[in-house]
């Protein structure tokens, strides 16, 4: 069996098995998507980025009550002196140093993180002269097949810089919290223990994603990473920067895809849709009275549960699986935005209108 492992530093931390809110956030040096109409070479974007680009060492308690230092990576949001980085490389850190490509070292603070989507921003004091802050791009324009490049710090090695394609697009990832990140980055670009909260970039230099976890046995890479996509930072790190902390909009409810037996129970026509096994009490769902499964019935000799209501569609688009609702929440959604489900209950299509709370932690 493969394990999902954050790529925190040195030391590899094992995953276990998410949704996103917008804030503007104004600032002449946040960068944005920058068109270019040509792409660069390798060697151009790793001249353009690694100024960008800084490793983090971070000094935490060792169970033995010493103290343990691990290895990350981090790149540059702004002039202001914002680093983004994952949530796991810094989280119950005692200290946090920020080293630059050059050498140079600079003590660091927490000023906001969203264990939901594994994204922290930390903030050093320096001169603005030495920040190079790196464009982020647009990872919606994503396709796969498309040539990516990662920058980091790999076992402590600084400045490291890899390449690779996208995989694949929207994978489901755990995140550790209780809740999986959706719509998140596969690719076969070498990352490994060190990486983590690095860039990864697209061939114009632009950010299009931060790499967060691999699938491995040992904690080494074995072809498949995972990066949060850049979209995500554009809509979280503004909201950490001002109030510290990011609000992830909630349904309230646990799940089950359509599968060809449960479709076959519930005289469905086709394989799709999601079925709502239980609804949180006092969620916006059980508010908005939607309706669990309550009935068991058997099909090649498994049992299943059913008579829940089943989501087809979610704002008018078509729903297919968990994955849909997951990425629509985090891609268009906020705390007290409403959401529109079409539903099919008891054999009927209904429409049921909720409005979207803060996720709870756990």
């Amino acid at each position: 069996m493969f394990s999902i492992v954050l790529l925190s530093g040195i030391s590899v931390v094992l995953l276990s098995p998410v949704l996103a809110q917008d804030n503007s956030y104004s600032s002449e040096n946040l960068q944005t998507t920058i068109e270019s109409s040509k792409d660069l070479s390798l060697i151009e974007i790793f001249e353009r980025s690694e100024f960008g680009v800084v490793s983090i060492t971070v000094t935490k308690t060792s169970p033995s009550g010493g103290n343990s230092n691990s290895v990350g990576s981090g790149f540059i949001f702004d002039k202001e002196g914002h680093i983004i980085t994952n949530n796991h490389v810094v989280k119950d850190t005692k200290k946090i140093d920020v080293t630059f490509i050059d050498g140079t070292s600079y003590r660091a603070e927490i000023i906001g993180t969203d264990p939901y989507a594994d994204i922290a921003v930390i903030k050093i004091d320096v001169n603005s002269k030495k920040l190079y802050p790196i464009p982020i791009g647009d990872s919606s324009k994503l396709k796969v097949g498309e040539q990516i490049a990662a920058i980091g710090n790999p076992f402590g090695l600084s400045g490291s810089m890899t390449s690779g394609i996208v995989s694949q697009l929207g994978r489901l990832l755990p995140s550790g919290s209780g809740f999986s990140i959706p719509d998140v980055i596969q690719t076969d670009t070498a990352i490994n223990p060190g990486n983590s909260g690095g860039p990864l970039l697209n061939m114009k230099g632009e950010i299009v994603g931060v790499n967060t976890a691999i699938y491995s046995n040992d904690g080494s890479f074995s072809g498949v990473g995972f990066s949060i996509p850049s979209n995500v930072i554009l809509k979280i790190v503004p909201v950490l920067i001002k109030e510290g902390e990011f609000q992830h909009p909630w349904v309230g409810i646990s799940s089950a895809n359509i599968t060809p037996d449960l479709a076959e129970l519930l005289n469905l026509q086709d394989a799709k849709g999601v079925l709502i096994m239980t609804v949180v009490k006092d969620s916006p769902a059980d508010k908005a009275n939607l309706r669990g499964s309550s009935q068991t019935a058997t099909a090649d000799g498994i049992e299943y549960i059913i008579g829940g209501d089943i989501v087809l569609s979610i704002d008018g688009k078509e729903v297919r699986k968990i994955d849909d609702i997951l990425t629509h929440l985090q891609r268009e959604k906020n705390v007290g935005d409403t959401l529109n489900l079409g539903i099919l209950r008891d054999g009927k299509s209904i429409n049921i209108t909720l409005t979207l709370e803060e996720r709870p932690e756990s």
